[in-house]
């Protein structure tokens, strides 16, 4: 892969066999981020996970202290919603029968369907739509509950999904270019903790093997973990 001058001279400044604090691999991102829009900061995380076993399959959604990702829009399926309460819980759209009918003909303009457990033999119908897009919703994931409104409120401000690729890696959004380096030190060692805490009983030996930090075509840096 060529990679053109910007990238070529911010790698040199990427020690490859160095690990970087969290802090100082914070710092490098802003230093070799090559685009002129506010590039996102990412994270990847290698687990020592087996993902073909269905409990070393990491899935779940999580707050961070701050969100820098894009705006959620979100279907709210709750026959019991008004037009007020989804103004309140900031739904993006909301509805019953009616958007179960919009999805069969087409319709997907939004990034996650919260429901109540009613609405999900509809769905399930759907699943073929629906599933490979990652949009089914999903007990859990906390997106089928019977408090509609409140999980629409959370996913709002900033609730995200997560979950293990095939090779066990987890990949997330966690600051931007432009964001103050220690809201960004905090969003990752928030992160770490919680991934630390969903560790499966039967994974045996380091459990998080790598992280790396990366901007959006800027060069990888490799975080220094805290065992």
């Amino acid at each position: 892969m060529k990679h053109g001058k910007k990238y070529i001279a911010v790698k040199k400044l990427v020690d490859n066999k160095k690990l970087y604090t969290i802090e100082e691999a914070v710092d490098l991102t802003k230093k070799t981020s090559t685009t002129k829009f506010d590039s996102s900061i990412e994270i990847a995380i290698k687990l020592n996970v087996d993902t073909t076993k269905a409990e070393q399959q990491l899935r779940g959604t999580i707050a961070l202290p701050y969100y820098f990702g894009k705006q959620t829009r979100v279907l709210a399926l709750d026959d019991m919603m008004t037009k007020e309460s989804a103004k309140e819980c900031g739904a993006d759209y909301f509805g019953g029968n009616d958007k179960v009918e919009e999805i069969k003909a087409g319709w997907m303009d939004f990034d996650v369907i919260i429901t109540t457990p009613k609405f999900m033999p509809a769905l399930s119908k759907l699943g073929k739509v629906l599933g490979p897009k990652g949009l089914m919703p999903n007990p859990k994931l906390g997106t089928v509950t019977p408090n509609v409104a409140k999980v629409v409120t959370e996913f709002k401000k900033g609730k995200m999904n997560y979950r293990t690729d095939t090779y066990g890696n987890i990949h997330m959004i966690i600051g931007k270019v432009s964001a103050a380096a220690d809201k960004v030190v905090t969003n990752i060692k928030t992160l770490l903790d919680f991934i630390a805490s969903k560790r499966p009983s039967t994974v045996k030996g380091e459990y998080i093997q790598k992280v790396y930090l990366t901007t959006t075509m800027g060069p990888a840096i490799k975080v220094q973990l805290n065992k």
